[in-house]
């Protein structure tokens, strides 16, 4: 109809995605929790496993001129990789009736909200609004249960790259649309 909007079909973000060994420990913690905390919704895949930095924007239809200027952002950003280190498993509170179980971290996500926050000054000086409150974790299920924050073995691993990354919206569905390396 005229005058409405298409649905977004496409999100646009960039994320770290965990290394083999902490995926599949990631995948370990998320079954360790499931039957005392009573958890019956479907763990994330590990190919879906990633730490989200920022969302640019969801859209309808894959705008390419968004993509080029986040693209440039990436290129703009010179970093060293970091560690990254999360420690804790607990339920983020939503409006919606699922809750996400993720993971989370103390000291061992500074140098991780560091890089966050560079990436923000990136993508503010190619225009785009950077995210002003940030938390980071990495999702495992979704499920209606809330589960208390708690503390497990810890989850790490180097982070060596990071991505910008094509959400096909409902379908479960990444395509990376760029890549770039942290320096040594």
């Amino acid at each position: 109809l005229p005058g409405l909007a298409a649905a977004p079909t496409d999100r646009l973000f960039f994320a770290l995605l965990p290394e083999a060994p902490a995926a599949t420990q990631a995948g370990e913690i998320t079954e360790a929790l499931r039957t005392p905390c009573g958890l019956t919704g479907k763990a994330l895949p590990p190919r879906r496993l990633h730490v989200s930095l920022h969302h640019v924007g969801d859209f309808a239809g894959l705008p390419g001129e968004v993509v080029q200027r986040a693209k440039d952002a990436g290129d703009d950003l010179k970093q060293s990789g970091f560690a990254i280190r999360f420690d804790r498993a607990g339920s983020f509170l939503r409006k919606q009736r699922t809750m996400p179980l993720v993971l989370r971290g103390g000291a061992g996500v500074i140098p991780l909200i560091a890089f966050q926050d560079a990436l923000g000054k990136a993508l503010a000086h190619r225009g785009f609004r950077a995210s002003s409150h940030y938390t980071p974790h990495m999702t495992l299920l979704y499920d209606s249960r809330y589960v208390e924050a708690r503390d497990v073995t810890p989850v790490e691993w180097a982070a060596k790259e990071y991505l910008l990354i094509r959400s096909f919206i409902g379908k479960s569905k990444y395509e990376t649309l760029g890549r770039w390396a942290l320096s040594a």
